[in-house]
């Protein structure tokens, strides 16, 4: 299938537009052009009953930010389901606010609570941070989730692209300490930090995320060059330390056709299915990386809009 009309229009203003590209930016530039443009073609932001910043403690002594979104008045004897949920941005870019439409919708459309990460980026915090991070948030999410009036059996992770990473690296840890979720939702996840593939090789440039970005930001999250091979930066291809992947959360998969990183989120799937886990995995043709944050514009973000929600609810048992 080409690409979609939409989306060509989308590639030719970024192009007329000369920006500059993230690799040949500073971590700190590149993050304050994101913060701009990062909601351009969303949709509008849905009224939420509330919306709270909390501080989050990690094991470190430090605290991040985590951002709560209330759908509904909370009601202690019916407690909410909730999402936590990981921002993309090649763990180097990228936020809670960047995100907020979009986790927005994932609470007013799937009745559940939103739990928005914010957690420390690279190169000021290195890997494995983000991942301490992202598990220790989602840790205490589970662990106060009472005060909330949150229900602690009903969680799920999900997250976009490097967020799909520490999503979906999430639900091994915590399966592993008793606190699985009842479900990953992992939009186009970076899962690899090889680049060796043919969807690699064929979209490496003119399809909005490049080969060069793709280094750029890891180059800036690994600490040195052996991460690349810990199971918790690349979960699919990653060796050192590799946890057994059975009996983790069934996992909803979405991946772009043109997406560099289309043929590892195909990948994982089948890495998810031979461990013996449920997986659903579904393509959305003649569109790229990044477009479930163009839902104002491209039809395609809107469908992956309510087939992530019917997920979410399925997951969470959720019935009008």
């Amino acid at each position: 299938m080409a690409l979609n009309a939409k989306i060509a229009l989308v590639l030719d203003m970024v192009a007329r537009a000369g920006r500059v590209p993230y690799h040949e930016q500073t971590p700190q530039a590149a993050r304050a052009e994101y913060e701009k443009s990062a909601s351009v073609l969303e949709i509008p932001a849905a009224p939420m009953h509330a919306v709270e910043d909390l501080q989050v403690p990690m094991r470190d002594g430090a605290t991040i930010r985590a951002r709560l979104y209330l759908p509904v008045e909370p009601n202690w004897a019916e407690p909410l389901p909730v999402l936590v949920y990981y921002h993309g941005g090649g763990f180097t870019i990228g936020s809670v606010d960047t995100h907020d439409a979009l986790c927005r919708m994932f609470a007013r459309d799937a009745h559940c609570a939103v739990f928005s990460v914010d957690y420390r980026l690279a190169p000021e915090h290195r890997f494995p941070t983000a991942v301490h991070d992202a598990f220790d948030a989602y840790a205490w999410l589970h662990a106060h989730a009472a005060s909330y009036a949150l229900d602690a059996s009903r969680v799920a992770v999900g997250g976009d692209s490097a967020g799909g990473t520490l999503a979906t690296v999430c639900a091994v840890l915590a399966r592993d300490a008793g606190i699985a979720p009842v479900l990953q939702l992992l939009i186009y996840p970076s899962v690899s930090a090889l680049q060796q593939t043919d969807s690699h090789k064929r979209l490496a440039e003119g399809y909005l995320l490049t080969a060069l970005t793709i280094q750029w930001f890891f180059e800036h999250y690994a600490s040195d060059a052996s991460d690349r091979h810990d199971w918790r930066f690349a979960p699919l291809d990653g060796t050192r330390d590799a946890p057994n992947f059975r009996g983790v959360a069934p996992a909803w998969i979405a991946v772009a056709q043109f997406d560099p990183l289309v043929d590892e989120g195909e990948a994982y799937a089948q890495k998810l299915r031979e461990a013996g886990n449920e997986v659903t995995l579904v393509h959305y043709e003649g569109v790229v990386h990044e477009f479930i944050k163009m839902g104002a514009f491209v039809d395609e973000a809107r469908l992956a809009h309510r087939q992530a929600v019917e997920a979410l609810r399925a997951a969470f048992g959720t019935v009008d």
